[in-house]
């Protein structure tokens, strides 16, 4: 379900918008619920009737500050999602307990650039990745204490060794804009990237023009790798 040089678009606000990126050709929607410092850009309701209308090869993710497994699990059921982006800090014993009670579930783990040391980053690319699908390298925010939807990019030489040291694809966010993905993507070489803010007009919603401009850059990126 995760497919080689994916652009996933993250921050869904409702089904206009949802059908708007299908139209310009966006197959990952990101639908952030349950999270720990963001307001939530949809109810879970809204999302869960989006992500259960969509047709394939087009999937709703799940995008969440969860820890616990059974609540994952039951979140992910109750919304339709088929994959879940974790950005919590969640444990080994608690990856496991969610492959257990959803084995059918594709689990993202994200791995926070500035929340951790580069080498705890590589230790736990190690440690997890017998049970995760992929992960994402994401902007930790010391301000607001945000692992994600900061619109503040990183030291992308992190993100590269860990792409380079990962047995699971590595999807790259972090601040990432129509104006940066392309040279971000040769840089890093990720399996895909993502977008939030970096994609929204000043309303807060996203802007189709820089949407079909992070499309196009993006795969020019991946088509020099």
């Amino acid at each position: 379900m995760l497919a080689e040089n994916l652009v996933q678009i993250a921050g869904i606000l409702d089904e206009v918008e949802a059908e708007m990126l299908q139209r310009c050709g966006v197959k990952y929607l990101g639908f952030p619920l349950r999270l720990a410092i963001h307001r939530e850009d949809i109810s879970e309701e809204g999302a869960a009737q989006i992500m259960r209308g969509l047709q394939l090869p087009v999937f709703g993710v799940l995008i969440t500050y969860l820890d616990d497994a059974r609540e994952i699990a039951a979140l992910c059921a109750s919304s339709g999602a088929r994959i879940v982006q974790l950005h919590a800090d969640i444990g080994l014993e608690k990856l496991a307990r969610l492959k257990k009670f959803a084995p059918e579930l594709l689990i993202i783990k994200s791995l926070v650039v500035g929340l951790h040391p580069e080498d705890a980053l590589e230790t736990m690319v190690e440690e997890c990745s017998p049970l995760v699908d992929a992960f994402i390298t994401d902007t930790y925010d010391a301000i607001t204490g945000a692992s994600g939807a900061t619109g503040r990019t990183h030291d992308w030489r992190i993100s590269r060794r860990l792409v380079e040291m990962s047995q699971r694809p590595v999807i790259l966010a972090g601040g990432l804009n129509p104006e940066n993905v392309r040279q971000a993507i040769l840089e890093v070489k990720p399996f895909g990237v993502d977008s939030h803010t970096g994609v929204e007009d000043a309303s807060g919603r996203k802007c189709r023009e820089k949407v079909e401009k992070f499309l196009s850059e993006a795969e020019s990126g991946f088509r020099l790798l």
